[in-house]
């Protein structure tokens, strides 16, 4: 792989806006254990329809609130489903008024039922949309996907569609999660020979429930490797498949930290220890002056 050193380290973990009162308490919690770990942002996502986007928006500005304490900044999605012009030009100037400098900007799945797609049909547009309206103000990462998104004609032009997001002005992506290190290393290697230059960062998701990792496997086209299935599915004690999950993620890692990957982007599910539990395997220390700036300015 052509090495992505050349790029500052970044790692960062990504949440799903709480339910109720119970739920933004335990997140709290959540994000007060990973802090120790100083990751550059926390983001959060953002449902289509409307179906969490209020809670996605309360969630980011408590995350704000505490950025100039933590260091830690917040990072919403925004997603191309069920979107218009209008409410997106509102979402960004609510986030510019609050400080929020940085964006996960996706096309997003269109929900069951949902006719409509709104006025973006592809994440390209969105990020065009975004540069025309605020120009350099955001940080803007876009989706990678090592594996070929499951809705794409072929690996070509998967790799085409992505270009198009990178060419409309994004500044770094997380991939999907993966467990088969090859197929990042050579999608980098891909992205480079068609003039592909940014950060692409491994997006990590610990493994604690193999059946709903499994069906949501499935769904999105990530593929968990045969071998890994069948050892998965071999185990009847919980914390044996827990501390075996916990060293094939570490693992793979470390062999990504390794290889030149430019960070690590932890898909959390609002929990913080098997994040906490892989960081201390790989021996990693955080040091806020080390980490880079959020945005451009």
């Amino acid at each position: 792989m052509h090495s992505q050193r050349k790029y500052p380290l970044t790692f960062s973990c990504e949440f799903f806006p709480p339910k109720g009162n119970e739920g933004a308490s335990k997140l709290r919690r959540t994000r007060k254990k990973l802090a120790l770990l100083h990751p550059r942002y926390y983001s959060v996502t953002f449902g289509a329809g409307g179906s969490t986007r209020d809670r996605t928006f309360e969630t980011i500005l408590e995350i704000q609130a505490e950025a100039k304490k933590s260091g830690i900044d917040a990072a919403p999605h925004l997603s191309c489903v069920g979107s218009t012009r209008g409410n997106i030009r509102e979402i960004l100037k609510a986030y510019q008024q609050h400080g929020v400098k940085r964006l996960v900007t996706l096309r997003g799945d269109l929900p069951s039922g949902m006719v409509d797609p709104g006025d973006f049909h592809y994440a390209n547009q969105l990020v065009e949309f975004i540069r025309a309206e605020t120009d350099d103000y955001f940080y803007i990462e876009v989706a990678a996907y090592p594996e070929v998104h499951p809705q794409a004609r072929s690996a070509q032009a998967d790799l085409m569609n992505f270009k198009r997001k990178v060419e409309a002005g994004a500044n770094s992506a997380i991939t999907q999660y993966f467990y088969n290190i090859d197929a990042y290393l050579r999608f980098v290697d891909r992205c480079e020979s068609v003039g592909i230059d940014l950060p692409i960062v491994p997006g990590i998701m610990p493994i604690n429930n193999y059946v709903q990792l499994a069906r949501f496997s499935d769904a999105c086209g990530a593929e968990i490797p045969r071998w890994l299935r069948k050892r998965l599915e071999e185990f009847h004690d919980p914390a044996a498949m827990s501390a075996f999950a916990l060293d094939v993620v570490s693992d793979l890692c470390h062999r990504l930290l390794e290889a030149g990957a430019p960070g690590l982007h932890f898909y959390t599910l609002n929990r913080a220890g098997p994040t906490l539990a892989i960081w201390d395997n790989l021996g990693l220390e955080a040091k806020p002056a080390d980490l880079p700036t959020a945005a451009k300015t």
